[in-house]
């Protein structure tokens, strides 16, 4: 039996830096108001739809911006539901927003759907907005409805109601990363770089999902400057995000009982891990071409497990600088 061709990385160092769009000229983009009029034509069958499912349209229009078909209407509750790969619920969050929504009486700020692989509809940016007015016994509620169901894999850029750590991130992109590979894994990795962002978190988000209080934020610097999207299909490419996340959850054991070790010996600092991650860190040194983040970490766990924890003084700690990393 042939042996799997594993998916091959391109060098880390290789790949261009993402250029800022410049500010366009005032007024030099889009449709004019009057250019947003539209008869319904091309989003009939979605239409068709809302009203089978006991929903209310209002309208339809192009949006300003891209000229893209959009709908705007009024969902039944029991009909939405948020996409499976969002970030959990934030119970103090949505009862906040309750409480707005009940003292103005008011729903001012629509949620963006797309319709469900099977029946229903989606929400990749509402949800909680969709569970405070399910908190509030609402029947329906008003959704911008957008035809194209790959927008719901935009959900990082779209989800602005609470800003994302890094464990939600990672989360999300794996998710969206299972679902896209239940319904064609023999697509390219690369073709959705913009949806998945950080080649990343999507091992990030493979060690979350085995271990919940991995602390991801100490590694996702070195991550992020080694890995990147590759041409192979999503179905061998998650394979080797899946190897690469074992490893750094061994180089994260290993790490804690440094950690560990170093607290033994008295030295207390909110800094440890990074402090450790820092000096056993080999891309501090390294100019041009980085190598594959598989032989990064492989290095780093071998000079976690020669780490003298008995050379460390209270001194080393103090002159670590900043913050410690967003962990999740």
């Amino acid at each position: 039996m042939a042996a799997k061709k594993k998916a091959a990385r391109p060098t880390a160092g290789t790949q261009t830096r993402r250029r800022t769009p410049r500010k366009a000229k005032a007024e030099s983009t889009g449709l004019e108001p009057r250019e947003c009029l539209s008869d319904g034509a091309p989003v009939r069958e979605l239409t068709d739809r809302i009203e089978s499912d006991g929903g209310a349209v209002v309208g339809s229009y192009k949006d300003p911006l891209g000229g893209h078909p959009l709908v705007l209407a009024v969902l039944p509750i029991t009909k939405v539901e948020p996409t499976p790969f969002q970030r959990d619920l934030s119970e103090a969050h949505h009862k906040r927003l309750a409480d707005v929504i009940a003292k103005t009486g008011r729903f001012l700020d629509p949620i963006i759907a797309v319709t469900a692989r099977n029946e229903g509809y989606w929400t990749p940016n509402g949800r909680h907005r969709l569970e405070a007015m399910r908190r509030l016994g609402a029947r329906a509620i008003t959704a911008l409805v957008v035809p194209n169901r790959e927008v719901a894999w935009q959900i990082l850029a779209l989800n602005t109601e609470k800003a994302h750590n890094l464990k939600e991130r990672a989360l999300e992109v794996i998710r969206i990363y299972r679902d896209l590979l239940g319904e064609d894994g023999s697509r390219a990795e690369s073709s959705f770089a913009f949806y998945l962002e950080d080649p990343a978190l999507v091992t990030l988000g493979a060690c979350y999902e085995k271990e919940p209080r991995f602390a991801g934020g100490a590694y996702h610097p070195v991550l992020r400057r080694t890995e990147r999207f590759v041409d192979d299909p999503l179905q061998s490419a998650i394979a080797v995000h899946e190897q690469l996340a074992a490893q750094v959850l061994a180089l994260e054991k290993q790490v804690s009982e440094v950690v560990a070790s170093l607290k033994e010996r008295g030295l207390t600092s909110p800094y440890l891990r990074s402090f450790v991650v820092a000096r056993i860190n080999p891309l501090r040194w390294m100019k041009g071409d980085l190598p594959p983040a598989e032989k990064v970490i492989a290095q780093m766990l071998d000079r976690a497990r020669r780490f003298d924890a008995a050379k460390v003084k209270q001194d080393d700690l103090a002159r670590m600088a900043g913050a410690p990393p967003d962990e999740g």
